[in-house]
């Protein structure tokens, strides 16, 4: 009888341990209050705008934008990207899939600039469990769909970053999509998810072991990629080799659950960050009205060598669940996972 006592209690230890670390990983013991040395300038009515391209050169913001919320709740509305002129203070977004003939759902997008006012768009699709990658061309405010592609390498594609008309890498957030696995991912931190290259002909791995692989983007000036896992709270560094393989660099510490990244063009990453990972699970799947959001800055400037700076911090009251974050002079633009609306901030 003292043994099994003695078993129940350390299997009960263990539990108890289990449950701490998930807690104490995740967040969730963090106090959360609204603090932005600016306003809110306006309130933009978009749901679910996850992510953000922005073109300094010809400056506009493209927007991804997919009503999640409407979808869990049976509303199984299209998606669509979106062109928003930041010349035109009114910062009216214009819908640029409105012929697209193919179910449409975007989640990560990337867009490259290859001409005057020509870009090659690439977005990430999920319909109905099955995933694609897929190809525009956008000129002006006019975009065109020209492919789409698919392979067994598109576990849970979460973003995408383009390096030419041909090439990109994309990140996986997932390793398992269902089951025991998934659970472990999500809440024990198991770091599975990976980073995929396509050379223009072929697939291949070129990062794993990444703790729900996220946001991705690349400093073309100095050959790194930075890769997001919220599930840590890291930004993974990699210098960019000239096949296309990586060789990891070193973890940037966030303190947050960072999600998309986005670069000024002096290279300071903008990152849409969950503060509360299990807040954020809640709010996602309906059983909480709010998710905290939180935007940081990240000034890397080499190895161990960089500075964090939260900007923007909010326990829900203006924006939920917060994704992605683009600077423009004295403008912040915010987006997010599902709320109806997104947010442009205004610097002091």
């Amino acid at each position: 009888m003292k043994k099994i006592l003695k078993i129940t209690a350390i299997l009960f230890l263990i539990i108890i341990a289990y449950v701490f670390y998930i807690f104490y990983t995740t967040g969730f013991f963090r106090k959360v209050e609204n603090s932005f040395a600016g306003t809110i300038e306006k309130q933009i009515e978009l749901p679910g705008v996850e992510d953000m391209e922005i073109s300094y050169e010809d400056n506009f913001i493209l927007l991804s934008s997919d009503d999640r919320a409407g979808r869990r709740d049976g509303n199984k509305v299209q998606g669509h990207l979106y062109y928003m002129d930041l010349t035109n203070t009114k910062f009216q977004p214009v819908q640029l899939t409105t012929e697209l003939k193919i179910p449409f759902y975007p989640h990560g997008i990337s867009m490259i600039r290859i001409a005057n006012n020509r870009y090659r768009v690439y977005a990430i699709n999920h319909v109905d469990g099955k995933h694609s990658i897929e190809v525009f061309e956008l000129y002006n405010d006019s975009l065109t769909h020209i492919r789409t592609l698919q392979h067994n390498s598109m576990i849970s594609p979460n973003d995408i970053v383009a390096i030419d008309k041909e090439r990109f890498y994309f990140s996986n957030d997932h390793g398992y999509t269902r089951g025991l696995g998934k659970l472990a991912e999500e809440y024990l931190g198991w770091a599975v998810s990976n980073v995929v290259y396509f050379d223009g002909n072929e697939y291949r791995e070129v990062a794993d072991g990444i703790a729900y692989a996220n946001g991705i983007n690349l400093d073309f000036k100095r050959r790194l990629l930075f890769v997001a896992s919220p599930r840590d709270f890291l930004v993974k560094v990699y210098h960019i080799k000239d096949t296309g393989d990586l060789d990891f660099i070193e973890n940037v510490d966030c303190g947050t659950g960072v999600d998309n990244i986005e670069l000024t063009p002096e290279g300071k990453m903008w990152i849409g960050c969950h503060p509360s990972l299990l807040a954020f699970t809640a709010y996602a799947k309906g059983s909480k009205p709010i998710s905290p959001s939180e935007i940081i800055t990240i000034d890397y400037r080499n190895k161990g060598d960089y500075s964090k700076e939260i900007v923007f911090l909010d326990n829900g009251e203006h924006m939920s669940a917060s994704t992605v974050a683009v600077e423009y002079k004295d403008l912040i633009f915010v987006g997010n996972v599902m709320d109806p609306h997104f947010l442009i901030l205004k610097k002091e």
